[in-house]
């Protein structure tokens, strides 16, 4: 391969050549040349790893938090209000005590020089209704956390990226990855549960990048006077919802498609007068 005008000068800089003969001269610069080029190799795939995992924040502005009251436009606060005057049960989601996190695998022939991740939801809203069997939970993916080193290490990860590696896969994952622009939430309906000798059987459906998969989940649930509590986990195709996983290098480092999702939910009951808009509860 021709070596570029820097490359060469600096081959030629600092090759022993005086003294020596004509061949000796050709093969002393093919192996610099070798040498060189194996160094400009590395050089772009270091390249390649700031800007697929480290871009600076000041390319990539954060997105702005939602408002306290933000919710899906259709969200409906209005059923759990009904059943709620009526008598019925219905438990608010506290964001405070509940948990979603989803473990993310790097992949690909160079995935030693990546990391794999962890991204969590420390403010997961909504509300329950049990004895309809029916919840209706969304998170603001803009509220988004990456890679918490208490979740990290909870969840077994080998490696610790950076600040910068951290600013760099949140501003990918939330404008190139999950386009929060376009789907700013992630929205979670529960149509029905069957009791199992070891828990509850849910019947999910998730609707994420503007596309809705149904899943049945395996839980536990403890339901009380006051409060309610449901935890369980699944795993899902980022590509069953419309997503690329994010890849760089050909391929050679990449995001696996399947993803682990953890969670763990608490809710507490409402009263026939509170509201179930965030910021409004009773």
């Amino acid at each position: 391969m021709k070596l570029t005008p820097s490359l060469a000068h600096f081959v030629w800089r600092c090759t022993p050549l005086q003294g020596a003969t004509p061949v000796d001269r050709q093969s002393r610069i093919r192996g610099v040349s070798r040498m060189g080029l194996r160094r400009v190799q590395l050089a772009v795939v270091f390249a390649a790893l700031i800007a697929g995992c480290a871009q600076p924040a000041r390319e990539t502005a954060p997105v702005a938090a939602p408002a306290a009251h933000q919710l899906p436009k259709d969200f409906p606060a209005d059923t759990y209000a009904r059943a709620a005057a009526q008598g019925r049960p219905v438990y608010r989601i506290d964001p405070a005590a509940s948990l979603v996190s989803i473990t993310v695998r790097r992949s690909g022939s160079l995935a030693r020089l990546g990391h794999d991740h962890i991204v969590a939801s420390h403010a997961t809203q909504g509300a329950i209704a049990p004895e309809e069997g029916r919840a209706d939970l969304y998170v603001a993916l803009d509220t988004l956390a990456v890679d918490e080193p208490a979740l990290r290490a909870e969840a077994g990860l080998d490696t610790q990226p950076t600040e910068a590696d951290i600013a760099g896969t949140r501003a990918n994952m939330l404008d190139k990855v999950l386009q929060t622009q376009q789907f700013p939430f992630a929205q979670i309906h529960v149509s029905g549960l069957a009791r199992t000798s070891t828990g509850v059987r849910l019947n999910v459906a998730i609707t994420l990048h503007g596309v809705t998969r149904s899943f049945e989940i395996p839980a536990q649930m403890t339901t009380g006077r006051d409060a309610l509590s449901v935890a369980g986990a699944l795993e899902f195709n980022q590509s069953d919802f419309g997503i690329q996983p994010f890849s760089i290098l050909g391929g050679a480092i990449q995001v696996q498609d399947r993803l682990s999702l953890r969670f763990s939910i608490r809710a507490h009951s409402v009263d026939s007068q509170a509201s179930l808009v965030p910021g409004k509860l009773s």
